[in-house]
């Protein structure tokens, strides 16, 4: 019987965290950086439909203003140097072009209902759509479905394009406390505590509307009971466990800008 190596003690892993700041300027930095690469992520995934589809990211220093990508620049191409300061009435402060003024209101209703809130994300993502054009939840089938259980919610109406501030604050309020909402007719938003956070729960619902959608096809989806779904939650359901989830396709974005 051959000797078994001895276990790495934990302290000894490396492990990356979630990074500490000394300055806002270092911190705003960081957010855009993540946030041009979340964009090229998203562009790569085949999130990008036409000129729809944002990620914001609210600014560490200056009150009610998010950074955001500007009105039809494809995400590909996009670098932290391209993105907009845009303040909570759609004004651009910072950057030399335009933003989807419709769009980002819906954002802006966002981080101001949620003030803990960095980062929201919605794209129109094909199987995100798909789910959302039969108004329904993501079902507890998957593991990592369990992590939207009961920590989601569905806006069971379609009104058109947000363009009014009452539609805005219908779709901010719909969200609730939760990481995720699903807008009946239209597709996903997500909402995290880091870019990376917000990025990975947009992937990671995308993934589980895709897989809810192949289940059913092809026969009656077996649910995760209640316990163990939000015992599943609790386990992967934090912002925490999405930044370390995110960090493989951050890895690969980052290694190509």
């Amino acid at each position: 019987m051959t000797d078994q190596p001895e276990p790495v003690p934990v302290e000894r892993l490396a492990f990356e965290m979630p990074p500490q700041f000394g300055t806002p300027q270092e911190e705003r930095a960081h957010r855009r950086t993540r946030l041009a690469g979340a964009l090229r992520l998203f562009g790569e995934l085949g999130y990008e439909d036409g000129v729809g589809g944002h990620i914001t990211a609210r600014d560490p220093e200056f009150e009610d203003c998010y950074w955001v990508n500007p009105f039809g620049v494809a995400f590909a191409r996009l670098t932290p140097e391209d993105l907009l300061l845009v303040d909570g009435d759609g004004r651009v402060v910072q950057g030399g072009r335009r933003v989807n003024e419709a769009a980002f209101a819906v954002h802006a209703a966002v981080h101001r209902a949620r003030p803990e809130v960095v980062a929201v994300a919605h794209t129109h993502s094909v199987h995100g759509r798909a789910l959302a054009a039969l108004g329904e939840l993501i079902d507890p089938i998957t593991q990592e479905a369990c992590a939207f259980y009961q920590d989601h919610a569905l806006l069971d109406k379609y009104t058109g394009v947000a363009f009014d501030a009452g539609e805005c604050t219908r779709i901010a309020q719909a969200l609730g406390p939760y990481k995720a909402l699903i807008l009946r007719n239209h597709g996903l938003l997500t909402v995290g505590g880091s870019v990376d956070a917000a990025a990975w729960w947009f992937i990671s619902m995308e993934r589980a509307a895709q897989v809810q959608l192949a289940a059913r096809s092809a026969g009656k989806p077996v649910q995760i009971d209640h316990r163990s779904a939000v015992a599943t939650r609790v386990q992967l359901g934090s912002d925490l466990a999405a930044w370390v989830n995110y960090q493989p396709l951050w890895q690969r974005v980052a290694s190509t800008s």
